[in-house]
């Protein structure tokens, strides 16, 4: 069939249809705010803590407290009134920062609640009889500061009851679209116009509204009816909340409105009287409502940077690794090229020379036989660049039965001009009868090259006796080891515990990586490398590796 134009309508069948039909819908992932949050024990058994503390306090102060008079103190109230407009203001602060994360219609009426009873405490601050003016200021009447702050205690539960019915609500319906900043300022704004109306209201109709001060320090009996009425609205918001699937901001909601139920109670029937004890434990009641929000925002906002703070550092570390995971890379392909490269080019330079020669006639043989070391140092090449390759891989290692002494023989082969260049004599003691081992030739032939190479180099810049002695012999029975002796000058002693790392070198121009890759590659073959003090002078290394299974010990 021909391509559809641009225009033509692909045809569905009906299985794909009821397929498409099939796929349920994935919810949007929904941010991990306080009002998603469940609490963790810890928190509930610290709110259940709380909640008990506050309920032992009550009782001390609704019993033995009840009828203490204190002394007026006129600092009481401009300090209380401070304290709470700032905490209820930086709250609904850190809520309005919440909900224009989550874009949640529910978080922002938790929000207004705490913008509605701090700016509330306001106007109540500046009509408190005595704190700025004997009557206080505003034009405010005999009833207008007990009448706001009833006015506070029921807008505080509406807003909370509001959150309650708005938290479970489908998001299309509990979540806002379009500018953030307008939502939330229309929000602040309404806030201020509620609290500004029902100040103006109250005062303006003080002289009609029920007497709730009898004077400027005692209250009516009326304000127990009125009290007991504020209980019950606290207590409808506490179990809505209850009800209601229950969030980290619920449970502590849910603390502090019983803390506000306590501050009313203690206000209307325990100490109906302004300065009382009761009148003052109400207040730090009062206190600790509006700090409990607070105080989890911030231990939250606290734990959240900790935990970026951690992932930043573990994102610069990952970073650093994989830059030392490259270096490292780059430097072990440099080392193990380098040697049979070096091979390549030495042999290449010596067959050139045995064809160049004029007097006598060239010699072809020794020629060839440069030549074909060149083809070995390239085969060994390709293998050792397929070997790192196999440090990637999963499954790409194989090994194999081997005979150790044939792996040795293949070392010294390949080492074989280097150790006529330096005039090092080697001593090999290898056992024939020895045991077949279980690994990869080419990497312990890589093992051995840079064992071999490290003393070849150490007896390179001594004047005395080089012997290179080379041995193999079974160790504990079910392993093979393999020591490579020198007579160079030996391995300082603070250096012997850094050889293995790798970047650490004794070289001038070591590169670092040598003996950390033999290390990985004889632990990839479940063996051990080690290196001990030679007798007299000069380093001895060892390493092992397993027998294989069947093989004779």
């Amino acid at each position: 069939m021909g391509r559809l134009g641009r225009g033509a309508v692909k045809s569905i069948s009906a299985d794909e249809v009821a397929a498409m039909r099939a796929v349920p819908a994935v919810p949007e992932e929904r941010p991990l705010t306080l009002v998603t949050l469940p609490p963790s024990r810890t928190q509930r058994r610290l709110a259940l803590g709380v909640v008990l503390a506050s309920l032992v306090a009550f009782s001390i102060v609704a019993g033995p407290l009840s009828t203490f008079q204190l002394p007026r103190i006129d600092a009481f109230v401009p300090c209380y009134g401070t304290a709470i407009v700032v905490n209820d203001l930086i709250t609904a602060v850190l809520l309005l920062n919440q909900s224009a994360i989550s874009r949640s219609r529910a978080t922002l009426a938790v929000a207004s609640a705490y913008l509605f009873a701090g700016l509330m405490v306001i106007p109540w601050l500046l009509t408190f009889p005595g704190v700025f003016a004997p009557g206080g200021l505003l034009g405010a009447g005999l009833q207008s500061t007990a009448w706001l702050s009833v006015l506070r205690y029921f807008g505080f539960p509406a807003f909370i009851i509001g959150y309650a019915l708005l938290k479970d609500a489908d998001p299309p319906r509990g979540s806002w679209e379009g500018s953030v900043g307008a939502t939330i300022l229309s929000h602040v704004a309404m806030s201020t116009a509620i609290v500004c109306i029902a100040t103006v209201l109250v005062i303006a109709s003080d002289a009609y509204l029920p007497a709730i001060a009898i004077d400027r320090v005692h209250f009516s009996t009326f304000w127990r009816y009125l009290a007991s009425c504020l209980i019950v609205w606290c207590a409808v918001a506490i179990t809505l909340l209850w009800f209601r699937r229950l969030s980290v901001l619920d449970l502590w909601l849910m603390v502090a409105l019983c803390a506000y139920a306590i501050e009313i109670y203690l206000s209307a029937f325990v100490g109906p009287a302004r300065f009382s004890a009761a009148w003052i434990a109400a207040r730090i009641f009062g206190f600790v409502s509006s700090i409990l929000v607070l105080s989890v925002l911030l231990h939250e906002i606290t734990t959240l940077y900790t935990q970026l703070l951690r992932a930043v550092l573990a994102h610069r570390r990952e970073r650093e690794a994989r830059l030392l995971t490259g270096d490292t890379v780059s430097a072990s392909i440099a080392h193990e090229i380098k040697q049979p490269l070096t091979a390549i080019a030495a042999s290449a330079k010596a067959g050139l020379n045995w064809l160049d020669r004029v007097d006598p006639d060239p010699n072809v043989d020794r020629a060839r036989d440069a030549l074909r070391r060149v083809e070995a140092a390239g085969q060994s090449a390709d293998a050792v660049i397929e070997n790192i390759r196999a440090h990637f891989k999963v499954g790409a290692r194989t090994h194999t039965s081997l005979d150790i002494d044939d792996v040795i023989q293949g070392a010294l082969a390949a080492v074989r001009d280097r150790l006529r260049m330096h005039r090092v004599a080697v001593r090999a003691d290898l056992h024939g009868l020895l045991p077949r081992i279980t690994g990869e030739r080419i990497q312990l032939q890589q093992v051995l090259v840079n064992l071999m190479t490290n003393a070849i180099d150490a007896m390179a810049m001594t004047n005395g006796e080089r012997v290179l002695s080379i041995s193999s012999e079974v160790r504990d029975s079910g392993y093979v080891m393999v020591s490579v002796e020198d007579t160079g000058n030996g391995i300082a002693t603070d250096a012997v515990d850094r050889i293995f790392n790798p970047m650490f070198t004794t070289k001038p121009d070591g590169m670092g990586m040598g003996l950390s890759i033999c290390r990985s590659i004889i632990e990839a073959h479940h063996g051990r490398l080690w290196v001990t003090p030679n007798h007299g002078r000069g380093a001895m290394f060892h390493f092992t590796v397993p027998i294989a299974s069947g093989s004779a010990c």
